[in-house]
């Protein structure tokens, strides 16, 4: 795969047709769902919030963002629909924005708290994205640039947020961790850092602190009082003057949330954050096909099949994909390409996976971390094939083979949801358990132990087996049925999914390139791998 290799061209058969236009026209609504939602969120706490929020002087969160990211750069915004319809729909985006941006030329993980929600309080879905945040910087080596604006725990959850080993307490200790690792932690402080909170900016290497507004206290005046019987304002306590003046907290005073950012840009710029490439790089091409397209192939109904292929050319650079094992295994294919000029391997679900399939993809899988190329996983998956011929066969220790190559591999692991994720199927194809550097999914995902018709055959047979038959029965196994049904078809969907961080956010099929594309990129500025291992052929 070096600089100018030529390598196959997949050819496109289903960019015409009656069902390419039906499913186009079903996705649409999808689409339009998934907008909607993106829209609202954009909100914050509301335009009574927001208005509060500028009339004392301060800048709603997405917008301190946007000055923060060089112009025109990209801003990749993660889980954006976290606590969807959770707490009555009262916390968008759990109250905190994070994404991955540029700043001063430097790609930095960006942690905002949004004051408008809560007091920017944290949830127990907060905490969750703050550390989901962190544990990306520390797998792509970013910067950490924290804009705070936090009240500390929210307290009627703080059994939810403070006491267990993922909760508040984490966030500080991989903060330290990635400190201690050489990763730069900058935090700007333009409300309140209360209790838990005040950690945030005080674990940081660089702090700026905006006057009048930014204040850092362990314990706030209503604390003080009933500690001590101290009475104390605000902003004796913990302003930014005394802590920028007397305390030593804080190393830089701002007159306004704008000359704060400037400050955060000009700390980023001063750090002079290179990392050397690992990977060779090619000239970025588009696809052969036009990735808005995608919508009209895969439609929304997981049982219309498509061939996966279909979706690869319109996500890799000039529709080249070098083939794996293309006559064995069929129903995964694997094979070798280029998206936005950097190489990747990329398996992709055709059906269900048989012994065979598990066997190439555990082999493929070695290959590419023997030569260093990230993976891609594409996963449309009912699950590995059942039954006596496939156990027969081995199916579960074959399975496993691919589990295990899965696990083990050390290169940068990629995960986006196409279409149905369900059992084990979702584990060998590198779903959130087995940690990939990031997941995302479409509109049209479905995430679950199995779907919602074979969940309500298995439990009504299970619950026939235990009943007398009998009309009465019968009712009582239509009931089970209708509500098993219902509770597989409502915690399958990807909203129910992203707004408890199982995936990184929901996107568009035709963005998936360029959010892949940025991906690796971070990935590719990592320093190299240890030494190559053999490939054991599974």
């Amino acid at each position: 795969m070096g600089e100018g290799a030529q390598m196959p061209v997949l050819e496109s058969k289903a960019r015409q047709g009656a069902q390419f236009e039906r499913n186009r026209s079903a996705y649409t609504s999808l689409i339009e769902t998934l907008r909607d939602r993106h829209r609202r969120v954009l909100q914050g706490g509301g335009e009574k919030l927001q208005r509060r929020h500028r009339e004392r002087g301060k800048i709603p969160v997405r917008e301190r963002i946007d000055h923060l990211v060089d112009p025109l750069a990209p801003f990749l915004e993660l889980s954006p629909l976290a606590a969807w319809e959770l707490y009555g729909n009262e916390v968008p985006s759990a109250g905190v924005v994070t994404g991955i941006g540029v700043i001063a030329g430097t790609p930095c993980m960006i942690v905002a708290n949004d004051a408008t929600v809560k007091g920017g309080s944290f949830f127990h879905e907060t905490v969750k994205k703050h550390l989901r945040a962190q544990e990306i910087a520390f797998e792509n080596r970013l910067p950490c640039v924290y804009l705070v604006d936090c009240g500390g725990a929210y307290l009627p959850e703080q059994d939810r947020v403070f006491p267990d080993r993922d909760h508040f307490g984490g966030a500080f200790f991989q903060q330290c961790r990635m400190s201690a690792a050489g990763l730069p932690q900058i935090s700007a402080v333009f409300g309140g850092c209360t209790a838990g909170g005040a950690y945030i900016p005080a674990l940081s290497d660089e702090v700026v602190m905006v006057r009048g507004t930014g204040r850092i206290h362990l314990g706030g005046p209503p604390i003080v009082k009933a500690a001590i019987n101290e009475i104390v304002d605000g902003e004796t306590l913990g302003g930014a003057e005394m802590h920028s003046t007397v305390s030593g907290v804080s190393d830089y005073l701002a007159e306004t949330e704008l000359e704060a950012i400037a400050k955060l840009r000009d700390i980023v710029a001063a750090l002079g954050w290179r990392e050397g490439r690992r990977t060779v790089r090619r000239e970025t091409r588009p696809p052969l096909y036009d990735p808005l397209e995608l919508d009209g192939i895969v439609g929304t109904d997981l049982k219309q099949p498509y061939d996966v292929r279909e979706v690869i050319a319109r996500i890799v650079d000039g529709g080249e994909f070098q083939e794996f094992k293309p006559a064995y295994g069929s129903t995964l294919v694997c094979g070798f390409a280029w998206i936005h000029g950097e190489p990747v391997g990329i398996l992709a679900n055709n059906g269900v996976l048989f012994s065979e399939s598990a066997v190439k993809g555990a082999h493929f899988i070695e290959l590419c971390d023997q030569r260093r190329t990230p993976i891609v996983f594409l996963q449309n998956i009912t699950g590995f094939m059942v039954g006596v011929d496939a156990e027969r066969g081995g199916i579960a220790k074959h399975s496993a083979k691919l589990v295990y190559a899965v696990s083990n591999a050390r290169v940068p692991r990629y995960t986006i949801i196409i279409g149905g994720s369900y059992g084990a199927g979702n584990y060998g194809m590198c779903g959130r358990g087995f940690q990939p550097r990031f997941l995302f999914a479409w509109p049209n995902a479905r995430i679950a132990t199995m779907s919602a018709e074979v969940a309500a055959t298995v439990v009504t047979d299970l619950r026939r087996a235990s009943l007398t038959r009998g009309a009465a029965d019968e009712e009582e196994i239509a009931r089970v049925d209708r509500e098993t049904r219902a509770q597989f078809e409502a915690q399958s969907t990807p909203y129910y999914a992203t707004a408890r961080l199982w995936d990184d956010g929901i996107i568009e099929p035709w963005q998936t390139r360029d959010v892949l594309g940025l991906a690796l990129a971070l990935a590719a500025r990592e320093p190299d791998l240890p030494e190559s291992r053999p490939v054991y052929r599974m």
